[in-house]
Parts: structure tokens; C-alpha cells; sequence
């Protein structure tokens, strides 16, 4: 039972890191029509509504203590990491922000450590961060073929990468509440969103409606365009329909609420260890769908950036032997 129990969250994992891989990709489309802030609020109204139509009821805690860790999700997983992330995507390659944000684990391991006891800071630990951070100093300094070293996305991308540990350090917390996955989730996106209202307002007061008529326009990744031809422009493409609803509907509703599952029943450490395997699917999309290509020092980047995460999981299974 224990073991089906584990494969079933191993299933929910490898199908969250699936989809969310194709997402830079996704996401680097979008950006060509909607600021990174449009594209955030967009994809987790459509997300928020549709785990209210999976679950039409309202969830109640016994302990109204216990919202914080809600709303810290909401503001570290969704509303700081996403819009970091966006932003990220919108200065540098998707293959470079994918590999950056794929050390998330080592941030999650220390947050678990420090706050929650648990034991994964090992020898194997730390070798393997030191593998993983070389990796991504490589992949950061050989930039993108086209635009060369982009610092700003890739500090961004880190940053967000910090963000989704504190988020897995909430998740472990909200998932001993023992609580309706779908629920739970929905209470995160509702954070969340209260949380990007601030980033709209400030956008409107200070940056207000943008001209779009001009070729060279560049969307800034704060805005909320209000011009009504560009907007019917753009809502009228299908393509940035299918893409919207792919990031709400598959890699929010869906990968939010399969990842929620996939810790409860792994653990939260090693379900976020999955994450390296996110470059890889992002590499392979961004090929075909961007033409995106990455350089010979950029490949010896992504390869010891994944092989110092995997260096890293060796003090899991070997404690999982242990016990």
C-alpha cells in the first residue's frame, strides 16, 4: 500500500514537472502580446475559478492561526515567484531561467532544515549545491546567444527560486492540516491574487496607458495595457487563448493541486528535488518551439547543475534506507 501510495505521488510529480518545463516556453510566447504582470493575473483568475467549479465549497479552518500559511503560499509560490519568474523570462532565454530556478530543492531542504527539524544538510548536501551553484554561474555568465550576459533575468530567476523554497516550507505546513488538496490550493490562489492587486494599482498610477501603435513597442512587464484595439488585437488570437489556458488550467489548477498531493505523500523535499528535471523538458521545447540554442558552456552548465541536484538526493535515500 506505502508503495503505491509513494508511485502515485511519484506519478503526480513527474506530470507537474512535465508541464511546468513547457511553461517557460509558453510563457516567452506570451510576453510578445501581454506584460508579465497581465500574464500572473490572467493565468490564476482562470486557475481560481477553475477549482471553485471542481469544488464548489467553501473551506473552513479550525484554527484561524493557521492563514498565515496560506497567505505566505500565496505571496512566495504564486505571486512573487510567478511574477519573478515572468519578468525573469522576459530578459533572459527560457532555457537560462528554467536552469536557474531548478536549485529550488536546495532552498527548500534549508528552510525544512532550519524551521522544521528535518535533517538534509549532508556531505552529499553540500557537495552537490556547490555542483548546482557552479552550474548555474556558467549558464548565467554565457548569457543567450543573442543577447549576451542578462544579470537582471538571472538574479530574478534566483530570486524566485529562493521564493519557491519559503512556498515548500508553507506547503509542508498546509498539507499536516490535512485538508481538501483542491481546497487548500484554491485558499493559496486566493492569496495570491490579493496579493497582485498592489502590482496592478501601482502600475495604473505610475505608468498609466501606453501607446501601442509604434513597431518597436516593448510591453513593460508592470503594466496593464487599457488600449482597446491592442486589446482586442490580442484576445482575439487563438494561440494566446490556448496558452493562457494551458498556464491556468494545466500548470496552475492542475500542477498546484497534483504537486500538493506529490508532497503530502514524498515529502516535500523530495518531491522539490523533481524540479531539476525541469531544464531538461524546457531545453527540449524551447528548441522547437523558440529556436532557442544553447552554447557548449551553457550545456556543461545545464549538465552540472542537474548532476549536483542529483548529488544532492543521495543523503535521502540514504536515510530512506536507514529507515
Amino acid at each position: 500500500m506505502f508503495k503505491n501510495h509513494a508511485f502515485s505521488g511519484l506519478v503526480f510529480a513527474s506530470l507537474s514537472v512535465f508541464l511546468w518545463g513547457i511553461t517557460f516556453v509558453s510563457t516567452k510566447y506570451l510576453l510578445r502580446s501581454f506584460s508579465a504582470y497581465e500574464i500572473l493575473i490572467l493565468r490564476f483568475l482562470l486557475a481560481y475559478a477553475a477549482l471553485w467549479i471542481l469544488r464548489p465549497k467553501s473551506l473552513h479552518l479550525e484554527d484561524k492561526k493557521n492563514e498565515i500559511y496560506f497567505a505566505l503560499a500565496g505571496f512566495s509560490g504564486v505571486t512573487a515567484y510567478q511574477f519573478m519568474e515572468n519578468m525573469a523570462i522576459s530578459y533572459t532565454s527560457a532555457s537560462n531561467v528554467s536552469i536557474i530556478v531548478s536549485i529550488c530543492p536546495i532552498f527548500a531542504a534549508i528552510f525544512t532544515q532550519i524551521f522544521l527539524k528535518e535533517k538534509h544538510l549532508t556531505i552529499y548536501f553540500n557537495i552537490g549545491f556547490l555542483l548546482a551553484i557552479f552550474g548555474v554561474a556558467l549558464v548565467s555568465f554565457n548569457g543567450v546567444v543573442e543577447f549576451h550576459l542578462n544579470p537582471k533575468g538571472d538574479f530574478l530567476a534566483f530570486l524566485a527560486s529562493l521564493c519557491w523554497g519559503i512556498y515548500s516550507l508553507c506547503v509542508s505546513k498546509i498539507n499536516s492540516l490535512e485538508l481538501d488538496f483542491i481546497q487548500a490550493t484554491r485558499r493559496v490562489f486566493f492569496w495570491a491574487l490579493i496579493f497582485m492587486i498592489p502590482i496592478g494599482l501601482f502600475s495604473i498610477m505610475t505608468l498609466g496607458t501606453f501607446p501601442v501603435s509604434t513597431p518597436d513597442f516593448k510591453i513593460p512587464g508592470i503594466s496593464l495595457l487599457l488600449d482597446s484595439e491592442f486589446n482586442h488585437f490580442r484576445f482575439s488570437n487563438p494561440l494566446n487563448w490556448l496558452n493562457l489556458c494551458f498556464l491556468g488550467l494545466g500548470a496552475s489548477a492542475f500542477c498546484f493541486v497534483a504537486w500538493n498531493i506529490a508532497c503530502e505523500r514524498l515529502g516535500t523535499v523530495r518531491a522539490t528535488v523533481g524540479i531539476y528535471l525541469i531544464p531538461v523538458v524546457t531545453i527540449v521545447f524551447a528548441f522547437f518551439a523558440l529556436g532557442e540554442k544553447i552554447s557548449f558552456m551553457g550545456a556543461v552548465g545545464a549538465v552540472l547543475t542537474i548532476s549536483g541536484l542529483f548529488v544532492s538526493e543521495i543523503k535521502l535515500k540514504e536515510n530512506q534506507a536507514r529507515s
